[in-house]
């Protein structure tokens, strides 16, 4: 089954000038398969990444998430498929500091409105103790370390058990030690939940341990 599939995307930036940034994007992710995507800075790796996640709507080309056609759904649908089917990690973790680890963690499901607040927070919990940081669950966001806001911002992203993480240069932002723990822990995702994986890195030694690296130039897939 393919998580995701994009066909023939293309995108245009049209200010200050018309500039073709994506041509011709077509690949799949399957389910279970830890992709990355590399290339050089302005290659349009994040902007193909914001298309996948279906935050911009502005491309031509399909996108299929779950076998089901996204391009061209209204975009309180596009809201509700992406909370609940993609899961992201950014390079800064954007948690809310003044709330607690565990309040940050149940965001997106009570967003999502299909589970009462009780289960919610079970599961955040066990989103917590998953990744070895319950321990900080009753702690202010602002009072933790960037590994540990890390590894929260990844509890996060799976609250809702999403069919697919995808990740911004997760580990861009953190030390060795710290890029390697978010490593292992993509790993563990893929090999005991099956999550699909999708993630944007600068870290060529990171993306050589992944399944497939797709390498983009230019606005093409060139491998």
């Amino acid at each position: 089954m393919h998580v995701i599939e994009a066909r023939h995307i293309d995108k245009y930036f049209r200010k200050p000038v018309e500039f073709h940034v994506l041509k011709d994007i077509s690949f799949r992710i399957d389910k279970g398969e830890f992709a990355t995507i590399m290339g050089k800075s302005g290659c349009g790796k994040s902007t193909l990444l914001y298309i996948l996640s279906t935050m911009d709507t502005d491309y031509d080309g399909e996108l299929y998430l779950n076998e089901e056609l996204v391009t061209g759904q209204p975009h309180q649908e596009l809201s509700r498929v992406r909370n609940k089917h993609i899961g992201f990690v950014f390079q800064f973790h954007y948690l809310l500091s003044e709330f607690s680890v565990l309040e940050n963690v149940m965001l997106p499901a009570k967003k999502l409105g299909e589970k009462s607040t009780a289960e919610i927070e079970h599961d955040a919990m066990a989103k917590l103790n998953m990744l070895n940081i319950g321990q900080l669950a009753g702690k202010r966001a602002s009072r933790i370390s960037g590994g540990e806001k890390q590894r929260v911002a990844i509890a996060r992203a799976l609250i809702n058990n999403p069919s697919i993480l995808m990740g911004d240069e997760p580990t861009g932002n953190l030390d060795s030690y710290n890029a390697e723990n978010v490593f292992q822990i993509f790993k563990q995702l893929k090999e005991e939940v099956g999550l699909s994986l999708l993630v944007v890195t600068h870290d060529k030694d990171f993306a050589d341990r992944s399944d497939r690296i797709i390498l983009m130039e230019d606005g093409r897939i060139t491998a």
